[in-house]
C-alpha cells in the first residue's frame, strides 16, 4: 500500500543525489583534466609547474592566516593604560621645581601605539600583494572574510592620521605662532603615506607603507622623549581640545554617512560581501578612538575639570567602550526591522551616533 509513497520519495532523494554529483563533477573536472595533462608531461614541465603551485599555496595559505590572526586585539586596551592616575599635565614638571623630568603626551603615546598594533604586532594588509591580486582577480572586497582585518586596519589608521594632523597644527604648538615640531611634521607626513603602497607601484621602485608607519611610530615616540626631557611642549587650552573634538565628530560623522549610504544601497542581508568591510572600518575607528579620547580626557584633565564635564565624559567613555562589545561572526546587511537578517550595519551606526552626539555635547559645552 506504502510501495508506491516509499519509490516516488526514494525517487526524490535519488534525483537530487544525481544533481548534486553533477553539479560536483562540473566542478571538479578542470582540475581531474589538468591532472591528467600534468601527468604526461616530462618532469621538465612539471618541476616548474610543481614549484608555482607549491608558491601559490604556501603564499595564499599564509595571506589567509595573517587576515584571521588578530594579535594584540582587545577592546579593554585603554584600561591598560591607568589614565585615571595620572594627575600631571602634560609637559609639566614631575617632582616639583629642580625636576628635568617632564610629563609625556598621553595622546601621542596612545597613537603610537596603535601604529605598532597595526604594522608590528600585526601585519598591514592593505598594502599585501596578495590583497592587491585577489583571489585569482577576484577583489577581496567581494569575500565575507578576508578583508576584514584590512578594513580593521584602516579604521584604525583613520583616527591616526586625523590625531596626528591636530597635534602637529594645534595641540603641540604655543598660541599658533611657535615653530611648529619637527618630530610630529614628520610623523604627520608618514602616516599620510599611501596606505596601500608596496615595493613596486605606477612610478617604479617605491617605500612600503609598512615602513613608512614604522617610521612614524619613531618620529611620535621621540617627541615624547623629548617631552620627558622637557625639550618639547604641548598646549592644553580649551580652544585646542575644542578643535580637536569637533574634528573627531566630523571623522565619525563622515563614517556615519559611509554606513548609511550602505545601508540605502542594498539590503542583502548575510549576502551582502561589501557589508563586512564598512562594519570593520567603522570598528576599527571606534577601537582607536576608545583610546585616543580617552588619552585626551588625561592630557586635558584641567580643561575637563575647570569647565565641569565630568558626567558627559563617563556617558561618551561608556558609549565608546560599548561599541567594542559588537563582534557579530558574520555581518549582516537586511532591513532595519529584519528578525533573520538583522542590520549590523545599524547597530555600529547607533553606536558612532551615540558617541558622536556625547563629543558633540563636549563641544557645545567648550564653546560658551
Amino acid at each position: 500500500m506504502l510501495d508506491p509513497v516509499i519509490d516516488f520519495v526514494s525517487q526524490i532523494f535519488y534525483q537530487i543525489g544525481r544533481g548534486i554529483g553533477i553539479v560536483i563533477a562540473w566542478i571538479l573536472w578542470p582540475f581531474v583534466t589538468i591532472r591528467r595533462w600534468y601527468k604526461r608531461q616530462k618532469w621538465l614541465i612539471r618541476g616548474p609547474l610543481l614549484i608555482i603551485f607549491l608558491t601559490l599555496v604556501v603564499s595564499y595559505g599564509y595571506f589567509i592566516y595573517n587576515t584571521q590572526r588578530w594579535v594584540g586585539f582587545d577592546p579593554e586596551y585603554a584600561e591598560n593604560y591607568k589614565f585615571e592616575d595620572r594627575k600631571i599635565a602634560p609637559g609639566d614638571l614631575i617632582g616639583g621645581e629642580g625636576s628635568k623630568t617632564c610629563v609625556p603626551s598621553a595622546i601621542v603615546e596612545v597613537t603610537a601605539d596603535l601604529v605598532d598594533f597595526n604594522v608590528n604586532q600585526n601585519e598591514w594588509m592593505p598594502s599585501k600583494l596578495l590583497t592587491k591580486l585577489g583571489l585569482f582577480g577576484l577583489s577581496w572586497k567581494r569575500t565575507p572574510f578576508l578583508d576584514n582585518k584590512a578594513a580593521f586596519q584602516l579604521g584604525i589608521n583613520r583616527a591616526v592620521r586625523r590625531t596626528a594632523v591636530e597635534l602637529v597644527d594645534k595641540i603641540a604648538r604655543v598660541r599658533g605662532t611657535s615653530q611648529i615640531d619637527q618630530n610630529l611634521q614628520d610623523a604627520r607626513s608618514d602616516i599620510h603615506y599611501d596606505e596601500d603602497a608596496w615595493y613596486v607601484g605606477s612610478g617604479g621602485l617605491q617605500q612600503p607603507a609598512p615602513r613608512k608607519f614604522r617610521s612614524a611610530i619613531k618620529n611620535f615616540r621621540k617627541f615624547n622623549e623629548r617631552m620627558v626631557r622637557c625639550e618639547a611642549t604641548m598646549d592644553a587650552r580649551a580652544d585646542n581640545l575644542l578643535e580637536f573634538i569637533d574634528r573627531i565628530v566630523g571623522d565619525i560623522g563622515s563614517t556615519s554617512d559611509l554606513l548609511r549610504a550602505r545601508m540605502e544601497y542594498s539590503d542583502a542581508g548575510w549576502f551582502d560581501t561589501r557589508a563586512d568591510d564598512r562594519f570593520w572600518f567603522a570598528y576599527g575607528q571606534l577601537y582607536a578612538y576608545n583610546g585616543i579620547v580617552r588619552a585626551t580626557h588625561s592630557d586635558f584633565g584641567a580643561v575637563f575639570s575647570e569647565r565641569a564635564l565630568q558626567r558627559t565624559w563617563e556617558k561618551t567613555k561608556e558609549q565608546l567602550r560599548s561599541a567594542l562589545n559588537v563582534q557579530p561572526l558574520i555581518i549582516s546587511n537586511g532591513s532595519e526591522s529584519a528578525f533573520i537578517m538583522p542590520s549590523h550595519l545599524a547597530t555600529i551606526g547607533v553606536y558612532l551616533h551615540g558617541v558622536r552626539a556625547n563629543l558633540v555635547e563636549i563641544r557645545d559645552v567648550l564653546k560658551r
